[in-house]
């Protein structure tokens, strides 16, 4: 308690405070007690920072201010640009609609000789569709060969035979296998790898029920072995497609599907195109 009274004893001890003018004058000095003077201190540290921070909120009004006048320029301007635009793509779907090129000539205003060039504008019109034609038949083309290309697997399950040379199965001859072998259980889907029509749909000896696909730009496929067939010859399937049921139809030793693919006529090795680095 002794404290605290010693405390508020020290900050109202008066202190003196003399101001001595540079002439002749009386001196003036007045009293004021210590808390008064840390008050004094606080409220001008407090006032300083105040008008700091007016300022620099000023500032900061300012710069955004600036930023939102030019957007707002930019926005006017970009507006005023779209509508000449869309009336200069009015004013020339009216005149292009005329049909001809002497109509069109004779219905251009005055106003427009100096700034539009009908001829050349046609040309580049004409060059412009030219090249975004190109540019479709070429996106349609390579969209046709992706479609066109087999790809993955046209059942799941273990590759049991590889494309190459082999010890027959059934007769232990050595011969050149020209498919792949994927062992799967009786009745499982058997899928088209690419985009086709169905060129052979039937029996076909050693092959049993034979699938053929034919897939435009050089590829067709063969499913081989099957148990039940689903398409018809003439059909048109996508990838994805159920065109068989696999089973051990013909020269087979167990339920599998043999699966090859033809390139311009030669059977090539499935495994680049199941693996999908055709």
């Amino acid at each position: 308690m002794s404290r605290i009274r010693g405390f508020i004893k020290k900050a109202f001890t008066p202190v003196t405070i003399m101001l001595i003018p540079h002439s002749n004058c009386k001196l003036f000095n007045f009293k004021i007690p210590s808390v008064g003077i840390v008050f004094s201190v606080a409220m001008w540290i407090v006032g300083t920072l105040y008008v700091l921070s007016v300022g620099v909120n000023a500032v900061e009004y300012r710069l955004m201010k600036n930023k939102l006048n030019y957007y707002s320029g930019q926005f006017v301007e970009l507006k005023a640009t779209m509508t000449g635009l869309q009336r200069a793509e009015s004013e020339f779907g009216r005149l292009f609609s005329l049909g001809t090129k002497e109509k069109i000539l004779e219905d251009v205003h005055p106003s427009d000789s100096g700034s539009i060039d009908i001829e050349a504008l046609r040309e580049q019109i004409k060059n412009t569709v030219q090249t975004v034609t190109e540019i479709k038949d070429y996106l349609r083309q390579q969209k046709d060969i992706y479609l066109a290309t087999p790809k993955g697997w046209p059942v799941t399950g273990k590759i049991t035979s590889p494309y190459g040379r082999r010890e027959n199965p059934v007769n232990g001859e050595d011969e050149f296998h020209s498919g792949i072998d994927i062992s799967v259980e009786p009745g499982t889907p058997v899928h088209a790898t690419a985009d086709g029509v169905v060129n052979f749909s039937g029996w076909a000896g050693g092959s049993g029920n034979l699938v053929g696909i034919e897939h435009g730009f050089g590829y067709s496929t063969f499913y081989a072995h099957n148990q039940t067939i689903a398409v018809r010859v003439g059909q048109r399937v996508k990838r994805g497609d159920t065109v068989a049921y696999s089973g051990s139809t013909g020269n087979s030793t167990g339920p599998h599907c043999h699966y090859e693919i033809w390139k311009d006529g030669r059977y090539v090795n499935p495994k680049q195109f199941v693996e999908g680095r055709s």
